[in-house]
């Protein structure tokens, strides 16, 4: 079976966000071959923008706060819970830090696992198509068309995993995929359970429990 994850699966990961367990353990599951683990080229790109701005608001942020601190400091009475919010300042730049960090070791196990996904003329022509056809955005645009571009080269059962039910969960969607025998799940755990169940299947005998 071929998994489809997208920029939401790796900001998951390296964000360290609330089914990021889930996303380890599919992670696994296609280390271990149970799976297929398939990754537009573009969602490997995205995260780097997501993670750009986080750090650029955290040090505007930091910056203003530190002035403000240091105007508080000149006060007896507001000095000492001043000095105690300078770790907050720390934590702004700290944080963003350990975050790229996360992202690259992230982006590393990825490639060691996953197929990635060209992005060529032929996907950006499709991406077109998709944005104005389901009003996508147009980085949507591209991962699905990239998806979708993959699934028409005769995939046989797959599912494709989201985050945002926003983004992909459009009835339109998810018959498309639906007629290219691919499920869409807009939730990491729910995508576990489906890869799960899927090997259980398989292998009714073998232990799922990774």
């Amino acid at each position: 079976m071929r998994v489809y994850v997208e920029t939401n699966f790796i900001l998951e990961l390296a964000l360290a966000q609330e089914q990021s367990e889930s996303c380890k353990a599919i992670l696994s599951h296609c280390r271990d071959a149970d799976a297929e683990l398939i990754v537009p080229g573009y969602s490997l790109v995205e995260p780097l923008e997501t993670l750009t701005r986080r750090g650029r608001d955290r040090r505007r942020f930091k910056f203003d706060l530190e002035r403000e601190l240091t105007q508080l400091a000149r006060s007896n009475r507001f000095a000492e819970r001043a000095r105690r919010l300078r770790d907050l300042a720390g934590l702004l730049t700290d944080s963003a830090d350990e975050e790229w960090e996360q992202f690259e070791q992230i982006q590393t196990d990825i490639l060691k696992v996953a197929r990635v996904l060209v992005m060529g003329g032929p996907i950006l022509v499709a991406a077109s198509q998709y944005r104005r056809r389901y009003e996508l955005s147009p980085q949507d645009a591209i991962i699905y068309a990239s998806v979708v571009g993959d699934l028409r080269s005769g995939a046989g059962k797959s599912c494709f995993l989201n985050r945002n039910t926003k983004d992909f969960d459009d009835p339109d969607i998810v018959a498309e995929l639906a007629e290219l025998d691919c499920k869409l799940l807009p939730r990491f755990d729910h995508g576990l359970a489906y890869i799960q169940a899927e090997r259980r299947d398989a292998d009714p005998a073998g232990d799922v429990s990774a």
